[in-house]
């Protein structure tokens, strides 16, 4: 017997995730400095941002036009970003899209994240490693 295959996303299950995890974000006393820091703490502000993760999101899971942006370029040039700060967002991300979505599809969903994850973590573990060392792969 094979598994069934996963429902796809929706545009709406992704919008829905999005603001469902950065409403977390906002406050989570570790990454809410940080991501406030850069996005701001208004309102419009924050529309923006998750507008564009939600375009990016729709790029990646649904192969949808919209995003042209840069997230390794963004995780660098933002300075603060840490190897350290990627764990707990991907443990909140999971949390929030496994409370919005059926099983299969936050599985699908979150393993792309660990795996995007995993590399703007290398991006930014090679950036803040000193001069001349030597990498450290996995």
């Amino acid at each position: 017997m094979t598994d069934a295959p996963v429902a796809p996303l929706t545009d709406a299950d992704i919008d829905r995730v999005v603001l469902a995890f950065y409403a977390e974000i906002r406050v989570h006393p570790v990454l809410g400095p940080i991501f406030n820091g850069h996005v701001g703490t208004g309102a419009e502000e924050w529309r923006a941002h998750e507008a564009k993760i939600g375009r990016f999101w729709k790029k990646a899971l649904l192969q949808q036009p919209g995003y042209d942006g840069n997230p390794m370029a963004v995780h660098l040039a933002a300075g603060d970003v840490r190897p350290a700060h990627f764990d707990p967002w991907l443990e909140l991300f999971e949390t929030v899209t496994h409370r919005q979505l059926p099983a299969p599809q936050a599985d699908a969903w979150t393993t792309l994240a660990h795996r995007i994850g995993r590399g703007l973590r290398l991006g930014v573990e090679d950036r803040h490693r000193p001069k001349g060392s030597v990498p450290q792969l996995g």
